[in-house]
């Protein structure tokens, strides 16, 4: 596996960053594949490009994402909604650019809506969609995308999408799932904070136990795994 680690001395250092990478990959192919993400690290990245790339021509990437909860494209605890309020609405990205999850639809007729979409539209590589680039958190209990440790094997599903219920709240959601993810030509995890140190260092350092946590299960196929880190998540891991 093809896999580094940048390390930042701060959140904005390494939104900042990846913001530069995201703008440059968008010249360098004719239609990008980008799947996002939510969360705390992407509300700041969001930030950034809408401010500081706000006349980008965002023409030739086509937007995902990697899960969603069940609620309607207007909730607050939308990825898709914070992605339109934060970046979106303040660009110049048209509709037919934009491909979101309807968390408001039956998470199964969903799940299966959204993966059969990823077929028509990504190029097929391995039998499967392949994205130019996927930016995954991860949870402090090592979940990433919307695949927890108690449904791991979501990570070895042999579908694209499928339905997870969050352990704590029971709430459903629709993410992407391991075999796609794996799949992409390039994945970033974005990961900033102290809390979720012990998790990082289990997985980079492959201590007793790591495989229990989805995030270490992000091992892609033929493409590159970068892990962005800030100081605070590293720590000399």
């Amino acid at each position: 596996m093809n896999q580094k680690k940048i390390i930042f001395k701060t959140p904005h250092a390494l939104a900042s960053t990846f913001a530069e990478q995201l703008v440059n990959i968008s010249l360098s192919r004719e239609i990008i594949h980008v799947a996002l993400s939510g969360g705390s690290t992407p509300k700041l990245l969001f930030n950034i490009l809408a401010n500081k790339y706000k006349n980008h021509d965002w023409s030739r990437i086509h937007f995902y994402w990697g899960d969603e909860r069940c609620v309607g494209p207007h909730d607050s605890e939308s990825n898709y909604a914070m992605a339109k309020k934060l970046f979106f609405d303040h660009v110049n990205i048209a509709n037919n650019q934009i491909f979101r999850i309807f968390g408001e639809n039956n998470p199964k007729q969903e799940a299966k809506r959204y993966g059969d979409l990823l077929f028509d539209l990504l190029p097929i590589v391995n039998d499967l969609p392949c994205f130019d680039l996927i930016y995954l958190g991860m949870g402090e209990d090592g979940h990433t995308a919307s695949i927890f440790p108690h449904e791991i094997e979501l990570m070895t599903l042999q579908k694209v999408c499928s339905v997870a219920t969050h352990p704590v709240s029971g709430q459903k959601r629709v993410t992407l799932t391991g075999p796609i993810i794996n799949n992409a030509r390039s994945i970033v995890f974005l990961i900033t904070g102290k809390a979720k140190y012990p998790r990082i260092k289990s997985i980079l350092k492959e201590q007793c136990g790591f495989e229990r946590f989805p995030a270490a299960h992000i091992q892609p196929t033929h493409g590159q795994l970068t892990w962005y880190l800030d100081e605070a998540a590293y720590e000399d891991t």
